[in-house]
């Protein structure tokens, strides 16, 4: 299944960015989210960058393809992959950062149905990344990665 959506994906782009282990990275990356969050906020955030600055990716709609990709190989990995937005908002960053893109991840605290919940999610270009809706009205900005 995860070769399948692989290979349907490769029209939208010629190569992805991580080559045909890709998919397989994301998973183990996935499974590993909850050990990463446990480091705490400044190491994740060192963890998470790639250990070189990631040549500039210049077509946004690679970047849009790719996160799309990413979601359905975290989807496969269920129930062993978290759901949420931590899993998928970390999953993302880390690896649309090392294609090149210039995303940032917002983590924010806000009133949902009379509760506080947190939310993560991606920025690009000052907008919210791949959203149903904008979560900025509804959560408090506490801590971001990148810039």
């Amino acid at each position: 299944m995860i070769a399948d959506s692989f290979a349907s994906s490769q029209s939208v782009a010629a190569r992805p960015p991580g080559g045909w282990l890709l998919p397989v990275r994301v998973l183990l990356f996935g499974l590993s989210v909850p050990f990463l969050v446990r480091r705490g906020p400044e190491r994740m955030a060192r963890l998470l960058e790639p250990a070189t600055p990631p040549r500039a990716a210049a077509d946004p709609r690679t970047a849009e393809a790719l996160a799309r990709r990413i979601d359905r190989w975290l989807r496969t990995g269920w129930p062993l992959v978290r759901r949420g937005c931590l899993t998928r908002g970390l999953t993302q960053y880390r690896f649309l950062r090392q294609a090149g893109f210039d995303v940032s991840l917002r983590f924010g605290i806000g009133e949902v149905n009379g509760r506080f919940e947190g939310h993560c999610w991606l920025v690009q270009d000052g907008r919210p990344f791949l959203e149903k809706q904008d979560p900025r009205p509804i959560y408090t900005e506490m801590w971001r990665i990148g810039r």
